[in-house]
């Protein structure tokens, strides 16, 4: 397994901090280098430019989402639709321990889509990514029973991806978790029946 080298480890851990805080456009490199105590020149040895430094922020962001979707996941000792909801249960405290300040690819993809090819594909691959895993154990659900023998485990991924990240906007705007809460009860309640 590579490391990633301390001071770019340091850029990308303060840089995901600052994004979810202030976007992309109103992140400033030096606003960074002097919050990471960099210079200039150790931001331009590990990244191209604002542009490629973010991108590989949502690149550090996804491997923290895969480590999540992996303990979750693989969790044996529960039944499908619980290790679902077990993941967005985690990835909400995540998100209070950050005051709320939602999901990163959800707040540059609401920023950057609209202005920026780059970012609107690297975005949609990611949630994509993320259905796809989600939609591995909802399939697991229908073949156990847990929903039925009709549903569309893809579909029903795709959808919960989809109101999650409304509901981590909404969670944004009130500062705390009702939305995020609201909305697995009724999505495991109504659309899942679990």
């Amino acid at each position: 397994m590579q490391t990633t080298h301390p001071t770019k480890q340091r850029l990308l851990e303060t840089g995901l901090g600052m994004l979810l805080a202030h976007g992309y456009n109103d992140l400033g490199i030096q606003a960074l280098l002097t919050a990471t105590q960099t210079p200039k020149g150790s931001f331009y040895h590990h990244f191209k430019d604002k542009e490629d430094f973010a991108l590989q922020v949502v690149d550090a962001y996804m491997v923290q989402v895969h480590a999540g979707l992996d303990a979750c996941l693989t969790d044996e000792g529960r039944p499908p639709l619980q290790r679902v909801r077990r993941f967005f249960e985690m990835t909400q405290e995540s998100y209070r321990q950050q005051g709320y300040m939602g999901c990163l690819l959800g707040g540059l993809g609401q920023e950057l889509s609209g202005i920026s090819a780059v970012f609107r594909r690297k975005i949609s691959d990611c949630f994509g990514v993320i259905a796809e895993r989600l939609a591995v154990c909802l399939e697991e659900a229908r073949e156990k029973g847990d929903l039925p023998s009709t549903a569309n485990p893809q579909h029903l991924a795709g959808l919960l991806v989809d109101c999650w990240e409304g509901a981590a906007l909404r969670s944004r705007l009130q500062g705390n978790a009702a939305p995020l809460t609201a909305m697995l009860d009724f999505y495991f309640q109504s659309a899942v029946g679990g």
